[in-house]
């Protein structure tokens, strides 16, 4: 309805935001115009189609009326009422057998948009021709699944296949109907019924014609002298040899060539519905049992017989049909299109042959070496990767019936295939496709599964917008114990893998042999030259590894992020960054469903060597360290006695005034979690030693950014560092009751510090105010050092609900103590 502008690659990408906003605004103007339009408008409108209709004038005006009619129907969210008078036109001129297609079609559409109304009833019961079959039934099925009148459209189609139709009446236009009713309700097919079917898709499939189409004759004087018709051609120009395929050539194609062509494209559908119920459906575990070779007669000797029930006979046929089209996917293709054709008709044949392998196990002994063959001629060619896929569900689904080791399959699958193919968006998404489906049995019987996240996190990397939903699903079952720390490390990396893969991708390979470095010392190169720099080779290397198990990390993160600084602004690497933190998030969750002590205790080391080493990529170190932060609450509630534990690391990290001010968030936590969790309660190895030396790190660490300074410049810290630091300095002295004077000390300092000129004009007010609170609360609780000790450092069991529920406990009578001590007046130096 509109014109297409015509967009010049001159104009560079403004031109074309440009045009495109044009066409944009052009559009929705147009259809804001078609939503506006008035009833009456709208009658008056189709009165001039109907009797353009009536007159059977279908020329242009009839193509334009009728398209915008078909506009103002579908653009609204509820449905316009046409008159009784265009509807029946409509219906009418759908039945009439010499309208031009393009009119056809439109009446076709406009009917879908305003059915079902009181004021036009379809049906099917008289339609003989195939054309108006498709038109019509398309519509009725598109209204709705009503168990009657899907009956009935399948039973006039069954009926039409059945009978004899005139030269022209194409019976191909009938098999969509029938995979349109497979998908509404299957069970609508009886058992004879499918059985007849069955047999039509044998005829179809194996008795088609080996010689070419006749062009149909114009009737003119000059039309050319019938003759023989020629040969169908196998793909690579040689006379067909065998049956037809959708892999054989012809100028022109009888009407049973298409109905090959067509029955091919629904015979997966149908036998997923219909194959499993045949007469040969023994037990599958019974069927192991037997020898292969006598199973391969038994099969041997059936083929031949035509006594076989249609269903069954139906499976061996379409046997049959696959493994000529493997046969003619060996063939050298004169055309890039048919080689094209060729995968897809490969994927096609042995997703077909496992589903007749899966339904009757009798076949897998005769399919088996079909595919072992394949898999030998195209695991080389990356080119076949999207075959591959197939091929390696073959593998996982029938191996065990037939003995075969096939590990060496699914580790070529997984170490090959992402690493020289990750820049293909469509093999990325169908490899996760294929993961997801068989996660259970990759997870359970396939080793190299879980080592192949490295290789795996390469398609995320590159395809983040798009395989973020599909990964984000697949990431539970990639964890485990063994490898969790690398992964760990793997996803904070994610980043650094997409601008690895942008540099790779980008560099040539002749960098190779021109940069040799050796001098480590000089200046630093860009990505692009790092990724062939001899020296810094290595750690790309890592970054680029196809397999988990050569080591958590590397040593220099610090040199990787300086190299790769350069493509830390990429649309590509920051959409990636973007996604971390959710990964991280699955990751814990997964990781804390079975992790124990020592393994907490390495995610622990982790996530403080991490929170520092980070690629420099806007918001994204604040991000982690947020996650971070949450986990490590969540860590320390399932392992209490890590802070023990790891008091060295935590000590050195609470220890540096610059962890402060990279990142605060994560630091408070920290903090948080010392004071909390550094006691007896939680640990009988917690001494009083470990317990001071927290204390005094802690204590000159609050000294450190509360002393007065005469410089100009002073950091300002959030009062929440401030309020954090002695709280939990407040509990350590009341589970270690001699470093209590100590604490007053430093809390009576407080006012002094905030209330300093240079101080009071960095906080505001209510800053102010809570720091003082906070400090006034803790050293009047501090003067009862037993109930500091009961309420700063409460025993493991306090959410119990006895201590809220029992009046006879002794919390309710503690609370009420406490709140008369904290409403005491200020001591000295407190006051406001």
């Amino acid at each position: 309805l509109l014109p297409v502008p015509t967009i010049t690659v001159t104009g560079g990408f403004r031109r074309f935001k440009a045009v495109a906003a044009m066409f944009g605004a052009s559009a929705e103007n147009l259809l804001r115009q078609a939503r506006e339009v008035q009833d009456e408008d709208l009658q008056k409108f189709c009165s001039r189609i109907s009797t353009i209709l009536l007159n059977k004038e279908y020329n242009k005006e009839a193509v334009d009326s009728l398209q915008k009619l078909f506009l103002i129907v579908s653009v609204t969210k509820y449905s316009r009422t046409l008159p009784r008078d265009v509807l029946h036109k409509l219906h009418s001129t759908l039945c009439f057998l010499k309208a031009p297609q393009p009119i056809l079609v439109l009446c076709s559409a406009i009917l879908r948009e305003v059915l079902p109304c009181s004021a036009l009833t379809l049906s099917c019961d008289e339609v003989n021709d195939m054309k108006t079959m498709s038109l019509l039934s398309n519509i009725i099925l598109t209204q709705g699944s009503k168990t009657n009148e899907v009956e009935a459209v399948c039973s006039r189609v069954l009926k039409l296949l059945e009978s004899r139709q005139a030269e022209g009446q194409g019976s191909r236009l009938l098999l969509p109907i029938l995979s349109k009713v497979l998908d509404i309700a299957p069970a609508t097919l009886n058992e004879e019924q499918v059985n007849g079917v069955s047999k039509k898709f044998v005829d179809w499939l194996r008795y088609a014609s080996t010689l070419q189409g006749v062009p149909l004759s114009s009737g003119g004087f000059f039309s050319p002298r019938s003759r023989q018709p020629a040969s169908i051609l196998e793909v690579d120009g040689a006379v067909a040899g065998d049956f037809f395929t959708v892999l054989s050539i012809g100028q022109y194609y009888t009407e049973d060539q298409w109905l090959n062509m067509h029955s091919f494209s629904m015979i997966r559908k149908w036998l997923q519905c219909f194959g499993e119920s045949g007469g040969n459906s023994n037990d599958a575990d019974e069927k192991s049992e037997l020898d292969s070779s006598v199973m391969s007669m038994v099969s041997a000797s059936s083929t031949s017989s035509r006594l076989m029930p249609p269903k069954e006979r139906l499976r061996e046929k379409t046997f049959e049909y696959c493994n000529r089209l493997i046969e003619q996917s060996d063939r050298k293709a004169l055309k890039k299109s048919d080689s094209e054709l060729q995968k897809a008709c490969l994927v096609e044949a042995v997703t077909l042959l496992d589903l007749i392998c899966r339904q009757d196990p009798l076949f897998v002994y005769r399919a088996f070496p079909v595919v072992k063959a394949l898999y030998g001629r195209i695991n080389s060619d990356s080119g076949f990767a999207r075959v591959l896929l197939p091929v390696v569900q073959f593998y996982l689904n029938h191996s065990e019936l037939a003995a075969v080791d096939s590990e060496a399959v699914y580790r070529h699958l997984f170490t090959k295939i992402p690493s020289e193919l990750y820049h293909d968006t469509m093999v990325a998404f169908e490899f996760f496709q294929f993961c997801r489906r068989n996660r259970k049995t990759l997870s359970e019987n396939v080793g190299i599964f879980h080592k192949s996240f490295p290789n795996l996190l390469k398609f995320l990397a590159w395809n983040t917008p798009s395989l973020f939903p599909e990964f984000i699903e697949l990431l539970p079952d990639l964890i485990c114990p063994d490898t969790s720390i690398e992964m760990l490390h793997s996803l904070l990396d994610l980043p650094c893998l997409t601008a690895a893969l942008e540099a790779q991708f980008r560099s040539p390979t002749s960098l190779a042999s021109e940069k040799v470095v050796t001098d480590q010392s000089r200046k630093t190169p860009t990505s692009a030259e790092a990724s062939q720099d001899q020296y810094l080779r290595r750690i790309f290397l890592y970054i680029l590894r196809v397999e988990a198990g050569a080591g958590d990390t590397i040593d220099r993160l610090n040199l990787l992020h300086e190299v790769l600084l350069d493509m830390a602004q990429q649309p590509r690497v920051v959409q990636c960054a973007q996604t971390v933190p959710i990964l991280l998030q699955v990751f814990f969750n997964v990781v804390t469903q079975f992790a124990d002590g020592p393994l907490i205790n390495q995610l622990i080391l982790v996530i403080l060597e991490r929170s520092s080493l980070l690629y420099d990529i806007p918001d994204f170190k604040a991000e982690v360290q947020r996650v971070f932060s949450s986990q490590l609450r969540v860590l320390c509630k399932k392992y209490p006695p890590l802070i023990v534990e790891q008091s060295k690391e935590l000590l050195e990290f609470c220890g540096a005034v610059s962890n402060i001010i990279n990142k605060e968030n994560f630091f408070t936590h920290v903090v948080w979690a010392v004071g909390e969790y550094m006691s007896l309660s939680y640990d009988k190895r917690c001494t009083v030693e470990q317990i001071t030396k927290f204390f005094e790190t802690l204590e000159a660490l609050l000294f450190e950014i509360t002393q007065l300074r005469a410089s100009a410049c002073v950091p300002k810290y959030s009062p929440w560092v401030i309020t954090v630091l002695m709280t939990t300095l407040a509990k350590l002295a009341s589970r270690s009751q001699d470093l209590i004077p100590r604490v007053s000390l430093s809390l009576s300092k407080m006012r002094p510090f905030v209330r300093s000129a240079l101080i009071s004009s960095l906080y505001s007010e209510d800053d102010i105010q809570e720091i003082l609170a906070r400090a006034n609360e803790l050293n009047n609780l501090l003067k009862a050092p037993n109930v500091a000790q009961l309420i700063l450092g409460p025993s493991a069991d306090i959410a119990n609900p006895r201590w809220y529920k029992d009046t006879n406990a002794s919390l309710p009578l503690t609370l009420r103590t406490v709140s008369k001590v904290l409403q005491r007046e200020p001591a000295p130096g407190f006051s406001a």
